[in-house]
């Protein structure tokens, strides 16, 4: 039967022959994402196979029985008459002598030489074969091979990289030599075969202090006890159901991964106790539950399944529009499993799965696995023996930035850390971007402050943070700057009802700020770059308006410059003589001085010229901003030589890269 492949699909299925003409000794590998037909590439390759070589007989290996299924049903679409058979304990079918056989690993490892003579090993889920040759992938190759020495092996995985740690093609005891075609998540979204994916900032945090590690994750048993206590199960059910009924965008198919089968249960009963409809599957579920609630959830009978290590491969419900991830992992390949229950499309692309009513899927990150792993298309996978790999981050104490694990000392505030690091990460769930890049996001202020930022020999700053429940996003406005900067933080200054006489200088900036000159923050628009957020746009309270709804705390102060806070530090210490050393040194650094004389924004007084709304304690005699002044090119085209700026505000890179958290 003629199938319409995609294009990328038809690449797959032809890397192989391309492959072994080179290579004939060689295991190959082919990644296609969660979603992007590995069935129908596995099923395709299969019939062409034994078109080429009629007497060619075939194993298709895999772990659960879903997808043995699965793979099966696909290639009988393909070709109705294919010689196919299934052996699976499971499916209660062992059939040994079709020319092509779909077969649970567990039931086939132990029975290898029933089966004769094989040219191909196929193996879906690749990434779960273990590297031991004593484990059941093992024996069953080694028992395979013993029959014919030439069998070729394929491979195909959503996640090339094992369990614990390393790629599936590095390493002496690797089974598979190359990947000899690949495509991302970030790709088939953009093609419009993917459904989008979307995160949200989390409230309910984790504490995972005193969960140890074993073979790569951390402990079951210690990790549900961390993770299963009923306020924090409450706690992260009543934000999903907040987010699962927002009017703006509802969620109709909701799955939650949890940290034990303990876990799991309790999580439905909150599910259950606030009035929706909700089952667990774990390992000790009954088969004719766990296939009859399978087939409601994805028929939307169901709304929410929870489950304790089961449905993170081969699991197929393109209805799921919400993922609440209440189970950390120390796994890449983990993490990429879970999150690609969500990006099936609700049809055969996102064009009809909108019309379907699923525009994307929301994923609320209550692990942090996001902030281990980074971006689902941007993962770092870890090398063995090499490591944690890309550094977790941690909280600074002192002023609350978010740092890199590894520096000792906090470029902010230059708090120094105790040389165990590893003691101050804080595990908690934020808005970390589930893609590197994704359309942007309205976020709750719930505090903003301004910091004053010095760079040795650069113009200093303003930072501006807001803290949005957990995580704190940055943004950086440059009064003091020439040019665009300059025009930028004019426009800021004046949305938020500042008014035209924008400040020179940083301390009038912060003297207006602490004299709530300036309209509060309600919310920011946030759009993810990379490893970060980038603030992109804001809504403004009333004038006169305090955010107190959820934080009586609501404010916004003023911290003086590092120097001055190591000074008043020694002062509070009993050394005034010290706090004077310091102070002294601050005074002769020429990017200390905040005096504007140099900063050619600033213009001589014209007469009966003055800016009375505007404090000029640091302005020196004199000095004011004319009514008018003519300029001799547009303001974005003001540049000089050592003014490059980039990013959202403006900001010189070179400035500010040691106070980006990611």
């Amino acid at each position: 039967m003629p199938v319409n492949l995609r294009e990328y699909q038809r690449k797959a299925c032809d890397a192989p022959y391309e492959y072994w003409a080179e290579k004939p000794k060689g295991n190959p590998l082919i990644v296609l994402p969660t979603g992007g037909g590995k069935s129908m590439v596995l099923g395709t390759i299969c019939e062409e196979f034994i078109s080429f070589e009629p007497t060619t007989r075939i194993i298709m290996a895999t772990h659960v029985k879903e997808l043995v299924a699965q793979n099966f049903a696909e290639l009988l679409g393909i070709w109705p008459f294919a010689p196919a058979g299934i052996y699976s304990a499971s499916l209660k079918r062992k059939e040994l002598h079709h020319q092509i056989t779909f077969g649970s690993i567990q039931s086939m490892f132990r029975v290898a030489e029933r089966f004769g003579r094989i040219d191909v090993l196929m193996i879906d889920e690749a990434h779960l074969v273990p590297p031991d040759e004593a484990a059941m992938y093992g024996k069953f190759i080694k028992a395979l091979r013993a029959v014919n020495p030439d069998m070729l092996i394929l491979g195909l995985t959503a996640t090339p990289y094992r369990l614990n740690s390393g790629m599936l093609t590095e390493g002496d005891d690797a089974l598979f030599d190359d990947i000899i075609y690949e495509i991302t998540i970030k790709e088939l979204i953009d093609l419009g075969y993917l459904c989008p994916l979307v995160s949200k900032a989390t409230q309910t945090v984790f504490d995972l202090k005193g969960v140890g590690r074993s073979g790569g994750d951390y402990k079951p048993g210690q990790l549900q006890a961390a993770v299963d206590k009923h306020p924090i199960t409450e706690a992260a059910v009543k934000e999903v159901i907040a987010f699962a009924t927002n009017n703006e965008k509802p969620r109709r198919s909701w799955l939650f991964f949890c940290s034990g089968v303990d876990h799991a249960m309790h999580v439905r009963d909150e599910v259950r106790r606030h009035g929706y409809s909700c089952e667990a599957i774990h390992g000790e579920t009954d088969a004719g539950d766990r296939d009859r609630w399978i087939e409601e959830f994805k028929a939307g009978k169901i709304t929410a399944l929870t489950n304790a290590n089961v449905l993170t491969t081969g699991f197929n419900a393109p209805r799921i529009d919400l993922l609440a991830m209440l189970r950390p992992t120390e796994s890449t390949a983990l993490y990429v499993q879970m999150v690609g229950r969500g990006t099936r499309c609700m049809g055969k692309d996102i064009h009809e799965s909108i019309r379907n009513g699923k525009s994307d899927c929301l994923v609320l990150d209550f692990a942090g696995n996001v902030r281990k792993h980074g971006p689902v298309d941007q993962v770092k996978v870890r090398k063995p023996g090499k490591g944690g790999g890309e550094a977790p981050v941690k909280e600074c104490p002192e002023c609350h930035s978010l740092i890199f694990a590894g520096l000792r000392e906090c470029p902010d505030c230059g708090h120094i850390f105790e040389r165990d690091v590893e003691k101050n990460i804080k595990q908690t769930a934020d808005a970390v971007p589930i893609l590197s890049t994704s359309k942007p996001n309205w976020v709750k202020v719930n505090r903003r402050t301004f910091y004053r930022h010095d760079k040795p020999g650069g113009t200093p700053s303003v930072r501006v943070e807001y803290m949005c429940g957990f995580t704190v996003h940055k943004e950086w406005i440059c009064p003091e700057h020439k040019g665009y900067a300059r025009v930028r933080f004019e426009k800021w200054w004046k949305e938020h009802g500042g008014g035209d006489d924008a400040p020179f200088s940083i301390n009038e900036t912060l003297a207006a700020a602490g004299r709530k000159v300036l309209r509060e923050t309600a919310e920011i628009m946030i759009r993810a770059n990379g490893r970060h957020y980038e603030v992109i746009g804001r809504k403004l309270a009333d004038a006169g308006q305090v955010l107190s709804q959820d934080n009586a705390a609501t404010f916004v102060s003023v911290q003086p410059s590092r120097d001055e806070i190591v000074a008043r530090n020694y002062e509070l210490n009993g050394k005034p003589e010290e706090a004077a050393k310091i102070r002294a040194q601050a005074a002769a650094k020429p990017w200390a001085n905040p005096m504007p004389a140099a900063n050619s924004n600033v213009r001589p007084t014209m007469p009966g010229v003055s800016r009375p709304s505007v404090a000029r304690a640091s302005v020196m005699p004199g000095v004011a901003k004319p009514v008018a002044h003519l300029r001799k090119m547009a303001p974005w085209e003001e540049k000089t030589d050592d003014d490059v700026f980039e990013g959202t505000w403006g900001r010189r890179a070179a400035d500010f890269d040691d106070d980006i958290p990611f």
